[in-house]
């Protein structure tokens, strides 16, 4: 595990990143000709900002809440969804990915 420190708006802050992100992150850095801080920085932007309505993968099925999160619309007429049916949901595809992921059973 590497340490590192980074000046962000005039404070410091100690990370502990695995040594091959920092590899990796570093790396980068060379190749884009930036500073490790700048590609450390942009990357927390990008993954703190609030996803924007124009990246709505699906506007069909997703909404984006008001705290940037995209949501699964609901449906008129379909009752709201709750952790029990969303698990029974995932047991669903769970198991259809089984049957598919073992073929056809011989008689």
């Amino acid at each position: 595990m590497a340490h590192i420190t980074i000046l962000l708006a005039n404070m410091k802050t100690t990370l502990d990143l695995p040594d091959d992100l920092l590899i990796e992150a570093k790396t980068t850095a060379i190749r884009r000709r930036t500073t490790l801080k700048a590609i450390v920085v942009n990357a927390l932007r990008r993954e703190l900002r609030p996803v924007a309505d124009a990246e709505n993968p699906n506007p069909d099925r997703f909404e984006v809440n008001e705290l940037g999160f995209l949501i699964i619309k609901k449906r008129p007429g379909n009752p709201p969804m709750t952790s029990d049916a969303i698990r029974t949901i995932q047991e669903e595809i769970d198991e259809e990915d089984a049957r598919r992921a073992l073929g056809p059973r011989m008689p």
